[in-house]
């Protein structure tokens, strides 16, 4: 392909692929993939792409037909690879002028240099990474942002490349540059940290982005790029250093806008010093153990007493959360039984954090947990009076429950009372001592106390077996408050038919069985829609739980399953639908035949419920697992 003639020709055929007229799109279409293999039409998109003058959306659709020309015809031993000559030149080309105007095109342009990267360099492409270096140091500030974009994914792909060979040039590069990268970043750090004051917010944001690539960069070369990190001092002082540059970088956030695009990305830097340290941990824990001390200080500290306060936010908080949750179980702190059998570095890192979580600092944590963080907000109240299925599915695990702060602050009183469970124990006791009795309904603040401690005992169900005697608590205390129908009291009667059926596979005696049957139909009946289905999954957990026997099941049997199908037929959300079907299943499959007399109004409900799960494919699969069930207790071949 002449690059002269097919110029225009190409240029005037990616215009037409932009079209929205399909008449138009899909002949252009047709004759962009015939090009695909012929020589020297890549050299024409790389002059489109780079040629600002053109219009925005055919320089975008030259960079991506560009880029997936990489994944298809780049290698070598491809069908129609490229020749040689065609790939220097193209190498030449896309590292002449970093002046991308456009963030987006620019943004395509540093991921298809990287894909470069990651089949040529450094092999046949030596002059990238001196290339990109002597270009983050140029003092034009659209230049050096997309040099140092180009450098942040060229140095991630590198960073991902797995064969031994792969790894070993990736080390030898971040030894390289580590010195450059690191100087790189305090350049820019300091540089924000100077100019965060002055109300310019073009300038700063210009700033916190350099400082954020810059970051980003060294977080690939400090976690993939060192067999032993520990014994490179530079790579040493820079996690030192973290933690004071977070420290700086949360007291930057009280001269910030809470609403501005500069807020946003100061918490995503925020974000990535943790994900600095995680990621070391995770990767080299034992080269982490000189930071074990000061990552424990520094979280606890932001997360448990009063110096977070007015700078820290939830992912923060759940980053630091993690950080500790991590160090707590790394099983490579873990000494063996028998210590003489531990490693050194092993016995070194647990003596650090049996030195920091001392009995008054445990304490607190544990206390700070349950009072403060496990505490229902008024975020989460509201959800549940205005949508009470859309509150039930973010309580067991919503789409952005990996993220959220109240399943990452239940992981973490888990972890850390199965680890100091002994000094742990007494504290919660106490913690339950004190709420003995019905609580007054007009104290929202008592009611979420006894919520929240309730929670931390479910939670803490297998740990405090022989230390709670659940029976006698269940008849004496428990039971009373489920029998409170006060509408204030309806997160408390949620939160104990919960508390319930953590404990049933632990400790229940069979003979208070009929008791709980006789609460749960009552709940069933409850005004709450949050309670219901609570008490459903109590419900199934109790059907399922070894000890289940169907003779004390059989009174309450027509009563709960009319409730259960009734639930099923008021809930609208199909992750909801899907759950009381599934609690219904359950039911089905432990009675068995005596199910018959009561299925008649569920499978009549089915087909019409097909009919509306035509786009939930998880919802139809629950239908055939019932059907599954109705078809084994032989229910069909009684009205046939």
């Amino acid at each position: 392909m002449d690059l002269n003639s097919a110029s225009s020709v190409v240029l005037q055929v990616l215009t037409q692929a932009t079209s929205q007229d399909t008449a138009v799109l899909k002949p252009a279409e047709e004759q962009l993939k015939q090009w695909e293999t012929q020589p020297g039409f890549y050299s024409v998109l790389l002059n489109i792409f780079t040629n600002h003058t053109l219009d925005v959306n055919v320089r975008w659709l030259a960079v991506l037909y560009f880029k997936n020309g990489i994944d298809r015809y780049w290698r070598r031993v491809a069908p129609h690879a490229l020749s040689e000559e065609e790939k220097s030149t193209l190498r030449a080309g896309l590292i002449t002028n970093f002046n991308e105007p456009i963030n987006q095109i620019a943004t395509q342009i540093a991921v298809l240099i990287a894909k470069v990267a990651r089949l040529d360099c450094p092999r046949q492409w030596p002059e990238l990474i001196p290339t990109l270096i002597e270009s983050v140091k140029v003092q034009d500030d659209l230049r050096q942002h997309r040099a140092l974009l180009t450098f942040y994914h060229v140095t991630k792909t590198l960073a991902s490349k797995r064969l031994a060979a792969d790894r070993k040039l990736f080390y030898d590069l971040a030894s390289g540059i580590y010195n450059f990268a690191c100087s790189l970043w305090n350049h820019h750090t300091d540089t924000f940290l100077q100019q965060v004051s002055s109300g310019n917010e073009a300038v700063v944001l210009n700033s916190l982005e350099r400082t954020l690539l810059s970051l980003k960069v060294l977080r690939k070369l400090t976690v993939n790029g060192f067999v032993e990190p520990h014994k490179n001092m530079e790579v040493m002082g820079f996690l030192h250093g973290i933690f004071d540059r977070l420290k700086q970088f949360l007291d930057c956030s009280r001269s910030i806008g809470t609403d501005n695009v500069c807020r946003d990305r100061l918490e995503k830097t925020i974000i990535l010093f943790t994900k600095v340290l995680l990621d070391f941990l995770d990767q080299h824990p034992f080269s982490f153990t000189p930071l074990i001390q000061r990552s424990l200080e520094f979280s606890v500290s932001y997360v448990f007493t009063e110096v977070g306060e007015g700078v820290t936010f939830e992912r923060f908080i759940v980053q630091c959360m993690n950080l500790i949750k991590m160090i707590v179980k790394n099983y490579a702190y873990k000494p063996s039984k028998n210590f003489e059998d531990s490693s050194p570095e092993t016995l070194e890192a647990h003596k650090i954090k049996m030195a920091f979580f001392t009995y008054p600092t445990l304490t607190e944590i544990c206390r700070r947990l349950v009072s403060h963080y496990f505490l229902l907000t008024e975020e989460e109240l509201t959800m549940w009076e205005e949508d009470p299925e859309g509150f039930t599915v973010e309580e067991t695990g919503g789409d952005s429950w990996k993220y959220s702060l109240r399943p990452c602050t239940e992981v973490l009183f888990i972890d850390i009372f199965h680890e100091y469970n002994q000094t742990l124990t007494p504290v919660l006791l106490e913690m339950m001592q004190t709420l003995q009795g019905p609580t007054n309904v007009e104290d929202m603040n008592a009611l979420l106390i006894k919520d929240a401690v309730y929670n931390a005992v479910g939670l803490a169900a297998y740990e405090l077996f022989d230390s709670v005697d659940f029976d006698q608590w269940f008849k004496n205390q428990l039971l009373p408050e489920l029998q409170v129908i006060h509408n204030r009291y309806k997160p408390l009667r949620r939160r104990v038919i919960w508390l319930i059926g953590q404990w049933i596979s632990v400790k229940f005696k069979s003979d208070l069985r009929p008791m709980l049957y006789e609460a749960i139909c009552n709940l069933l009946r409850d005004q709450d829609l949050v309670v219901r289905i609570e008490t459903a999954t109590t419900l199934k957990l109790t059907v399922d739980d070894f000890e289940f026997r169907t003779d004390q099941f059989l009174p309450y049997l027509e009563t709960m399953f009319t409730l259960l199908f009734q639930l099923l037929q008021q809930v609208t959300e199909c992750d909801t639908k899907m759950h009381v079907l599934h609690v219904l299943s359950c039911v089905i499959e432990r009675v068995n035949v005596q199910i018959r007399p009561y299925v008649g109004c569920l499978v009549q409900y089915l087909p019409l419920l097909w009919k509306q799960s035509e786009e939930h494919n998880m919802l139809r699969c629950a239908i055939l697992t019932t059907l599954i069930h109705l078809v084994q207790v032989r229910y069909f071949s009684t009205i046939s």
